[in-house]
């Protein structure tokens, strides 16, 4: 993991997707019900006058039970380096991470560079990649930001008149986004747990944008005017690029769009007024107008 420049807005808000997707496919909906409860901020808060190395294994095994991880052993050391952290990726149960020196003196961001690194561990085990360094990582920002731990890595955006910090791949309002759309599906408000403004600033534009999918059509909350334009659009019987959403010329027709929880395209038949669907990956229910 490295500390790069700090990227705003939602550039990598595809691939984020399809990380959704295939979590859900790889774990199912049972399986990622099993992370409703995040990671309580008192169990990775490390005091300054708590011996070091004690804390950061405390830490670890905290991270290791919030991600389900059986019988994986953290090895934490220190070194010079230019990246963040690093992790060896090996059979196990033993796996060696090393951080930045500097964690040395900035305790507070320890858990959320290691939430990062055990999130690679817990993905190596369950076969779960995206080709690509770059996509890889935003796979493993997301899928610890949505199974519990990476409000860590949001918490460590900081900016001030003289210098920033960011922590991870996604941007600000990419982990907003994520952490929103896990709100969504567990009820749990992660803004009382940050420390760092202008990361519950990110979380605010993120959840805007992670409402915004739900108002799509042909969800039955779009607004008038999408509705009206989604009409127009069935008419026509073909979408312009970019809309949300897709029709087939089968019979009887189709429209083909994403499920704003987990991103699986769902395929409805047109024309049919009110009706309720169930993605079959996340077992969200939708109200739909087609």
């Amino acid at each position: 993991m490295t500390a790069d420049r700090v990227e705003r807005g939602f550039p990598h808000l595809d691939t984020v997707r399809a990380a959704l997707t295939a979590l859900y496919r790889r774990l199912s909906a049972d399986g990622v019900a099993q992370f409703d409860a995040g990671l309580p901020p008192a169990d990775v808060a490390i005091d300054a006058d708590e011996e070091l190395y004690t804390a950061v294994q405390r830490v670890a095994a905290a991270i290791v039970a919030q991600l389900h991880l059986p019988q994986a052993r953290m090895i934490v050391g220190f070194r010079d380096m230019e990246h963040a952290a690093t992790v060896e990726l090996e059979a196990g149960p033993e796996y060696f991470i090393e951080l930045n020196s500097r964690f040395k003196q900035h305790r507070r961001d320890i858990g959320a560079a290691l939430a990062h690194e055990i999130t690679h561990v817990a993905l190596h085990r369950l076969d779960l990649t995206f080709p690509g360094t770059r996509d890889n990582e935003i796979l493993t920002d997301t899928v610890t930001t949505y199974l519990g731990a990476g409000w860590l890595l949001l918490d460590a955006f900081r900016q001030d008149a003289v210098s920033s910090q960011k922590l991870g791949y996604l941007t600000p309002e990419e982990f907003g986004y994520v952490l929103a759309k896990r709100a969504a599906v567990f009820a749990e408000d992660p803004a009382p747990w940050f420390t760092s403004p202008q990361a519950y600033d990110a979380y605010t534009a993120g959840r805007k944008e992670a409402e915004a999918d739900a108002r799509r059509p042909p969800l039955a909350a779009a607004g008038r005017l999408a509705r009206h334009r989604y009409a127009h659009d069935r008419r026509r019987g073909r979408a312009p690029s970019g809309a949300p959403y897709a029709f087939t010329p089968d019979a009887p027709p189709r429209v083909s769009f994403a499920c704003p929880t987990c991103f699986q395209q769902l395929r409805l038949p047109t024309g049919r007024g009110p009706l309720r669907a169930r993605c079959a990956v996340c077992g969200a229910e939708l109200a739909c107008e087609t």
